[in-house]
Parts: C-alpha cells; sequence; structure tokens
C-alpha cells in the first residue's frame, strides 16, 4: 500500500525559484533562492532532518 508522505513543487518566477513543501509531520513550508540548485539543498536538508526525527510506522 501506497502512503503519501510529502508533496514537493518547485515553481521559477522572474528573479527567484520557490519550492513548497507540505508534509503532515512539517505542515506547508516555502523556501526562496535565486538557484534552483540552492531551493533543491534547503528541501533536501529540511526534509531529511523530518523524516530521520520521524518515528518509524
Amino acid at each position: 500500500m501506497e502512503e503519501l508522505i510529502c508533496s514537493v513543487e518547485f515553481l521559477r518566477g522572474t528573479a527567484e525559484v520557490v519550492a513548497r513543501v507540505s508534509s503532515e509531520a512539517g505542515g506547508v513550508r516555502e523556501y526562496r533562492s535565486a538557484t534552483s540548485a540552492a531551493v533543491i539543498e534547503q528541501v533536501i536538508n529540511d526534509l531529511q532532518e523530518e523524516f530521520e526525527s520521524a518515528p518509524a510506522s
């Protein structure tokens, strides 16, 4: 059985890249940077911390 654990959306504006992350544990949050690489790194770090500290189901 599959279970949705998070949703990640990337948007490109004229001057920045925005990532919107939604998860049950962390809620909805946004990350902004001038480069996609920086935004992706922020998202990866946040999700690693969230899921490493989450109790196993």
